[in-house]
């Protein structure tokens, strides 16, 4: 694990900062950047986004899926906790905190906009960072690339009507011709732009050249996530000036999903008796989020100064730390778990 990743919440915190301070100080600057759009997509975002998720995409193997009837039981707790329980629980926490606790506390048009942004990240399950996560609780590579995997090809035809129909139920109303692009955009289209790239370095030189290719763009993804933090704070100076607590607030849901989430998928695994280097991965896998997803999503449907990218960002501010500390829960719980 690089520095960038040890460290990942405080360079998220220092862009936090950093775009504030020059959101405030540059409001014409920023106003400028939002107005650069096609098609409700700003260009600068989506071009930090890519940056982000197209490195991602290189490591996705597809040809791995054809281990995919292996030890099943991995991957039915990782498509079970992802699709049918983590987005009816973050749309459940969501609602309670910012509909009923927090109701007093917010208008009713941000609280919509930051529920909607809970949703959206708890129907993009996480496809990049997990890879460090089952690294550090030792677990099985290959079978971790196989739930990755897997979770993309469903990632491409689940995300839009889960999503759709939870921001429905939810009463918020989804464009859905935008939310159909931004799939296609931030998912389709860097999916297969990955395993092309994937396909021609296998095919002119070794498994150690595509290594080395991840190596070298690594800091692109990093530099992609701070920019798009600078920006999106930057846009959203004025409001966290005058609430900053609303921050603190949109972490408390995101918190309790989290640690919650994971206990669930923790407790299952262990009934169901798997072996820990495929039990701990594929709890990590159920937990943690594909934030780049959620980012780009909410800012394409309900733009860039909203509730709903503010919460997505928050969810990256979140999610390092806890993360971090569930790792170092199933690492000192490894003999719960057959050898």
């Amino acid at each position: 694990m690089g520095i960038f990743e040890r460290y990942l919440s405080l360079w998220v915190a220092l862009c936090l900062a950093a775009g504030v301070i020059l959101g405030s100080a540059f409001p014409a600057l920023f106003q400028w950047f939002a107005a650069l759009e096609v098609a409700h997509v700003n260009l600068p975002v989506a071009v930090f986004i890519w940056l982000m998720i197209y490195p991602m995409m290189v490591q996705v193997d597809f040809a791995s899926l054809k281990a995919v009837g292996q030890r099943p039981q991995g991957l039915y707790l990782t498509l079970v906790i992802n699709w049918l329980v983590k987005p009816l629980t973050m749309t459940a926490l969501g609602w309670l905190f910012f509909k009923v606790i927090f109701a007093d506390l917010i208008d009713a048009q941000s609280a919509s906009e930051y529920l909607a942004g809970l949703i959206l990240l708890g129907v993009a399950p996480c496809t990049a960072m997990v890879f460090i996560w089952s690294h550090l609780v030792k677990g099985d590579a290959n079978y971790t690339l196989v739930q990755v995997s897997l979770n993309d090809l469903i990632l491409i035809i689940a995300f839009a009507p889960i999503a759709a129909w939870l921001l429905g139920i939810s009463n918020i109303t989804v464009p859905w011709d935008t939310l159909l692009l931004s799939v296609l955009l931030y998912v389709v289209v860097p999916l297969v732009a990955g395993v092309l790239t994937r396909r021609w370095l296998l095919a002119s030189g070794s498994e150690a050249r595509l290594n080395d290719f991840l190596a070298s763009i690594k800091p692109l993804s990093i530099s992609g996530l701070l920019a798009t933090v600078v920006l999106l704070f930057g846009f959203q100076a004025n409001t966290l000036l005058a609430q900053p607590e609303r921050v603190v607030l949109i972490a408390i849901p995101l918190m309790i999903q989290t640690y919650g989430i994971f206990a669930l998928a923790y407790v299952a695994a262990w009934l169901m008796k798997l072996p820990h280097r495929i039990a701990a991965p594929a709890c990590m896998i159920a937990t943690s989020n594909f934030f780049e997803l959620a980012v780009a999503v909410a800012i394409a449907l309900f733009g860039l100064h909203s509730g709903a990218a503010l919460a997505t960002v928050v969810g990256v501010l979140v999610e390092v730390p806890v993360m971090l500390s569930l790792v170092a829960l199933a690492n000192r719980t490894r003999r719960w778990f057959p050898a």
